[in-house]
């Protein structure tokens, strides 16, 4: 098998020289060109064919976020996006990157070397295996008038998603009414970006959405986003009242926090009075917790490999037996309101 082709584009040069150096040691990528600039990354494009771009939203002459809003439509590649900790990589994700890193904060040669070589060449690999056409098509779903006839007030909605998954969840939770019951996401995400992406969902948004912390009640009409880190989030019931706890522990699935570790609490301090939805994502987690779920009576949604920017996590579930119900990405919202209807 070829190594994959990446286009490195990042004006600053130290750095540049440093992510081509470090993302050539893995056999299975090959850095054919870079850019300075979006002018000199167009013309590389033209001239290498890249299965993949890296690139820093902070450019010369125009920024990373204008350039993929002029690129996508004319030329489909999947860009991870390498950002200092801002609000506009939720930008750039919007306007078609397949995921991003956080640049490390320390200038130090060796922090940089394992940054590129533990988190910057795995974004590339998974992103040579995204479905580009997919990664627009999500943003442009429209949204359902859904009904407002819940029962149960004992409810509780948990969502796992990771590649592709913040602008999925996005796709999901905005057609989410204040009648919906409480809403439990893990994301995987880097520090610090979990409370911006947070923080925007809140604005955009019927439902309120803030980054958990333990001890945070699981509420109607509240989403509540799990903290990147080191921490898991997991359900638990406090004197009847559904709450969350946010621990530090081992990564699962080489993830911390675990779409499963959530899936799992879910299961047993919920029970049947669950739904569990599984999106977009590269690898597996999640869909033991899914399957877990289903077994003890949770209604269970995987999103369909035709909306998926990575049909990866919902395609293990779906195959283990986990999803009960296989739905588009833009049905996903009215399918848990039927489901939650009737429990």
């Amino acid at each position: 098998m070829r190594p994959i082709k990446v286009l490195v584009v990042e004006d600053s040069l130290v750095f540049r020289e440093l992510l081509v150096q470090n993302l050539n040691k893995d056999p299975a990528i090959e850095v054919v060109a870079v850019a300075k600039d979006p002018f000199e990354a167009r013309d590389a494009i033209l001239a290498y064919r890249p299965d993949v771009m890296t690139l820093d939203v902070e450019l010369p002459r125009m920024s990373g976020i204008e350039f993929l809003r002029k690129l996508m439509p004319q030329y489909p590649i999947p860009v991870v996006v390498i950002s200092a900790l801002s609000d506009k990589v939720f930008e750039a994700l919007n306007a078609g990157a397949v995921d991003f890193v956080a640049k490390p904060v320390s200038t130090g040669r060796a922090q940089i070397e394992d940054f590129i070589h533990n988190e910057l060449s795995e974004k590339v690999k998974i992103a040579s295996h995204v479905q580009v056409s997919n990664i627009k098509k999500t943003a442009m779903l429209q949204a359902a008038q859904q009904p407002t006839q819940l029962k149960d007030n004992n409810l509780i909605v948990a969502i796992g998603a990771s590649t592709g998954g913040t602008e999925a969840i996005f796709s999901v939770v905005k057609d989410f009414g204040p009648d919906i019951p409480g809403v439990v996401v893990v994301q995987h995400m880097p520090p610090g970006f979990t409370e911006m992406y947070a923080k925007r969902l809140d604005g955009q948004c019927r439902v309120r959405v803030k980054e958990a912390c333990t001890g945070d009640r699981v509420m109607k009409g509240q989403v509540l986003i799990a903290p990147g880190g080191d921490k898991h989030m997991r359900l638990v019931k406090v004197n009847g009242v559904y709450q969350v706890e946010c621990r530090q522990g081992p990564k699962v699935n080489g993830h911390c926090p675990s779409v499963d570790e959530l899936f799992y609490s879910v299961a047993n301090t919920a029970g049947a009075h669950a739904l569990g939805i599984i999106l977009t994502g590269m690898g597996g987690d999640g869909a033991k917790g899914l399957l877990a779920m289903r077994k003890a009576g949770a209604q269970t949604i995987g999103q369909d490999a035709s909306t998926c920017v990575v049909y990866g996590m919902p395609k293990v579930a779906y195959d283990i037996g986990a999803v009960k119900h296989q739905v588009r990405l833009d049905e996903i919202a009215k399918k848990a309101y039927m489901l939650l209807s009737k429990m």
